[in-house]
């Protein structure tokens, strides 16, 4: 079994209570929002570094998803408090590979983890190099 890379040092946090519209009939997250919780995450850790989702857009540079995964471990239960930790695990040329991990209040418990490949596009949907100016941010 291949050993589980550690978590990037440089990461970020958002935390988020759940609402009600968020679960399922069985009264848990429903697994589709998952999905919503890493780019709200995402978008989180972008600001942290100094810029949105917007202003990479502004200055020519999109970040489809292209891939995304999800492990569900516990289930997350309405109205619990949540913290989402956002990472960069890998740079390509034109892409980029965050991850994710989902822990309960205190974090003593992890919920899920998951991953969201981007392609790096142009206003016109091309792919292009990771910007210089992008890279630096996060690191």
């Amino acid at each position: 079994m291949a050993r589980k890379a550690p978590f990037p040092e440089r990461d970020g946090w958002y935390t988020h209570y759940v609402s009600y519209g968020e679960t399922d009939a069985m009264a848990v997250v429903y697994h589709a929002e998952y999905l919503h919780l890493f780019e709200r995450s995402r978008s989180a850790f972008m600001r942290e570094t100094g810029i949105s989702y917007r202003v990479a857009e502004e200055r020519g540079v999109m970040l489809p998803v292209r891939e995304a995964s999800c492990r569900y471990r516990t289930p997350i239960r309405y109205d619990e408090r949540i913290h989402v930790r956002c990472g960069i695990a890998k740079w390509g040329r034109a892409s980029v590979e965050f991850v994710y991990e989902i822990w309960n209040d205190d974090k003593t418990v992890l919920h899920a983890t998951g991953m969201t490949g981007h392609a790096c596009v142009n206003l016109e949907g091309k792919p292009v190099a990771i910007p210089d100016w992008l890279r630096e941010l996060f690191q």
